[in-house]
C-alpha cells in the first residue's frame, strides 16, 4: 500500500488516536528513565592501562584528555588508517553532536571523537566537514582494540570477533561506538559505559526526526545505502 492509501479520518478521530499513541509514549518515557537510572547506577571499572594520544595539543594520556572536566564523552569514530576518509555513517553521527560539545561542557562534561587514523588525516577530515569538536587518534595505542571497536586483519579474517559484548560476524577491522569514563579527585578514570551498534540509535536527532514522519527512515533493507557525507550529495 502506497502513502496515498494511508488511512484518512475526521479532526476528532485523529485526535483520538493520538490521544491514544500519547498514552504509550508517556509509558515508553518513563521506562526510558528508568533505563536512564539503571545506565547511571551500574558499577565502574578502573582504566589502569595507560594510554597516549595524539592531539593537536600534543601528546596527551587518557586522564588528559578530560581537560577539567569530570567526565568524558568519546565517540568511536570508524577511520582505519588505510582510508583517505572516514566512516560515512560516524559523520552522519559526529554531525549530530558536533554543535553539542559546549552545551555539554557547560555540564561538565568533555566530549570528543577518536579514532586509529594519524591525527593529520582527522584534522584534515574534521576542517573539510567544518567540525570543530576535538578528534584525537590512538594510532600508536591499543585503545581502539581494547574497547572492542577495531580489530586486526587476522581477526576479521577468523570470520568472528566479540562486538557489543557478543561474539559475531566480523564485517571490517571498524565498528562504531560511545565509552564513557569518568575522573575522580585523585586523578584516577574509571570506565562506566560503553555502547556498540543501535545502541548509539539515541545519540543521532535526525534518525528521531525521520522516525516523526510518514516515510520514516525509509530503510526498509536495514542499510544506510543513501547516506553521503554531508558536502557529497547531489544539489
Amino acid at each position: 500500500m502506497s502513502l496515498d492509501d494511508h488511512a484518512k479520518v475526521s479532526q476528532a478521530e485523529w485526535t483520538e488516536a493520538r490521544k491514544a499513541l500519547l498514552k504509550k509514549e508517556k509509558e515508553f518515557t518513563r521506562l526510558r528513565d528508568e533505563l536512564s537510572a539503571a545506565r547511571r547506577a551500574l558499577p565502574w571499572t578502573k582504566v589502569d592501562k595507560r594510554y597516549d594520544f595524539d592531539t593537536t595539543k600534543g601528546k596527551r594520556t587518557l586522564a588528559e584528555l578530560f581537560d577539567d572536566k569530570s567526565q568524558l564523552v568519546v565517540y568511536h569514530f570508524m577511520f582505519d588508517p588505510t582510508w583517505e576518509a572516514g566512516c560515512k555513517s560516524c559523520s552522519f553521527w559526529a554531525d549530530n553532536f558536533e554543535r553539542n560539545v559546549i552545551h555539554l561542557a557547560h555540564r561538565d562534561v568533555k566530549m570528543m571523537a577518536i579514532s586509529r587514523a594519524p591525527l593529520a588525516k582527522l584534522t584534515a577530515f574534521a576542517k573539510r566537514l567544518g567540525w570543530t569538536f576535538e578528534w584525537a587518534s590512538s594510532f600508536e595505542s591499543d585503545f581502539n582494540y581494547d574497547y572492542g571497536v577495531s580489530f586486526t586483519p587476522e581477526q576479521v579474517a577468523s570470520g568472528k570477533v566479540e562486538y557489543n559484548f557478543v561474539v559475531q560476524d566480523a564485517w571490517g577491522t571498524e565498528t562504531p561506538g560511545i565509552s564513557v569514563f569518568y575522573k575522580d579527585a585523585r586523578g584516577e578514570v574509571f570506565r562506566t559505559y560503553s555502547a556498540y551498534s543501535r545502541g548509539l540509535d539515541m545519540m543521532n536527532a535526525a534518525y528521531h526526526y525521520l522516525d516523526l514522519v510518514p516515510k520514516g527512515r525509509d530503510e526498509s533493507d536495514g542499510n544506510m545505502a543513501w547516506l553521503r557525507l554531508r558536502d557529497a550529495y547531489e544539489k
